[in-house]
């Protein structure tokens, strides 16, 4: 099917195509590629990031709350938080609740580094939506909110996470 040709809706309408499940996964591909190449200068991946951004969000939690959320295997987060360890920005600590599970807490290093990933962030945003005003940007955040729930995608989680390796880029 060609852009221009008509596609039948849920209710039997029809509607011009679009492509705009291919103009997202562009866009998508474009923004993983350039958010990994800006927060690389300080040393982290997007995987790093999310994660980094789960743990800040709930200090304490434990890595299996970590894998239920983003519906991964246990074995998949140890290795994640690993890297994070290895880095110095992770910080396990063994419950007092219970000694089975570990929780997790930034350490200083990591969240001196969250004001930088912030700036970055707020830049990647800046530079991908520029051409929106305000009312444009409210309402594609609002349609794209949407669309991604109507997917059963959770708000705040990649689905990469699933899908990825060790070194793998989840953005």
């Amino acid at each position: 099917m060609t852009e221009g040709e008509q596609v039948r809706r849920g209710g039997g309408a029809r509607r011009p195509m679009r492509a705009v499940s291919f103009q997202l996964a562009q866009l998508g591909a474009h923004a993983t590629q350039r958010f990994a190449e800006r927060i690389a200068e300080i040393g982290l991946t997007p995987p790093d990031v999310g994660l980094l951004r789960m743990i800040a969000s709930q200090p304490g939690r434990s890595q299996r709350s970590l894998a239920a959320e983003l519906g991964v295997v246990p074995s998949r987060v140890v290795t994640l938080i690993d890297q994070l360890d290895e880095k110095g920005l992770v910080e396990r600590r063994r419950s007092a609740k219970d000694r089975r599970n570990h929780e997790l807490y930034l350490t200083g290093d990591a969240e001196r580094l969250l004001g930088r990933m912030a700036q970055l962030a707020v830049a990647h945003e800046d530079d991908l939506c520029g051409d929106l005003d305000d009312d444009e940007y409210e309402k594609l955040a609002t349609l794209l909110g949407r669309i991604a729930g109507r997917q059963g995608l959770a708000p705040g989680i990649h689905p990469g996470y699933k899908t990825m390796s060790g070194g793998a880029s989840a953005g």
